[in-house]
């Protein structure tokens, strides 16, 4: 497996994963926005075949590096590889001086999350019909 960053816009490995992962199994219409353009993208590769992808940003509001659209196609969960794509994106931010970072994080899927090490915060709130949870992480 292997990770490639991307600045500079949404490549079109990422946008196909987050097509199939999330609005074509989860059903959310309102999947791309502004921040793909200043996000940085990462895609997982299994040779030449795109298999699952994350975005970071710096986030204002939050004082902190914000990651999500953090999607593994169907075929290949299971296999720890969104912690993996999610330790490369702490390790990335660590290195552009990040302390700690923010996600929103589907109440579905917050478990994985606290297994790596996030802890919710504030209330759940509903983001196209699906309830989440802010989260956020320390990095040391």
């Amino acid at each position: 497996m292997e990770i490639k960053t991307y600045r500079n816009g949404c490549p079109s490995e990422a946008m196909h994963i987050r097509q199939t992962v999330f609005v074509d199994e989860q059903k959310f219409e309102d999947e791309f926005d502004e921040t793909d353009g200043v996000a940085t993208h990462f895609v997982m590769f299994d040779g030449d075949n795109p298999i699952g992808c994350a975005r970071a940003f710096f986030d204002e509001n939050e004082d902190a590096y914000h990651i999500g659209r953090v999607a593994i196609m169907k075929e290949y969960r299971g296999q720890h590889l969104g912690e993996k794509i999610m330790q490369f994106a702490e390790e990335y931010l660590k290195n552009e001086g990040a302390n700690r970072v923010t996600l929103s994080a589907q109440v579905r899927a917050s478990g994985f999350y606290k297994a790596i090490g996030y802890t919710p915060y504030g209330e759940e709130y509903f983001d196209q019909y699906c309830p989440h949870i802010a989260m956020e992480k320390t990095l040391s």
